[in-house]
């Protein structure tokens, strides 16, 4: 299978910039679980700026209805 980087791009809203997943979802959601996380494209954007990717406040913007 064919990576689609550049179309990934385009609805990547990860803000952290030295990252070198942008794009490849299969590094990005790989690493991100490894580290009890889940990646920016699953949080909205304000959230995503926190950079607080834990299960934790993923739960806690479900429960308030926020994503």
């Amino acid at each position: 299978m064919e990576c689609k980087q550049d179309k990934n791009l385009q609805s990547c809203n990860c803000t952290y910039e030295p990252c070198s997943r942008k794009g490849v979802c299969c590094e990005c959601i790989k690493f991100h679980l490894r580290c009890r996380e889940l990646p920016a494209c699953c949080f909205p954007n304000d959230a995503e700026q926190t950079f607080d990717r834990s299960f934790e406040y993923f739960a806690r913007l479900v429960g308030d209805n926020k994503v």
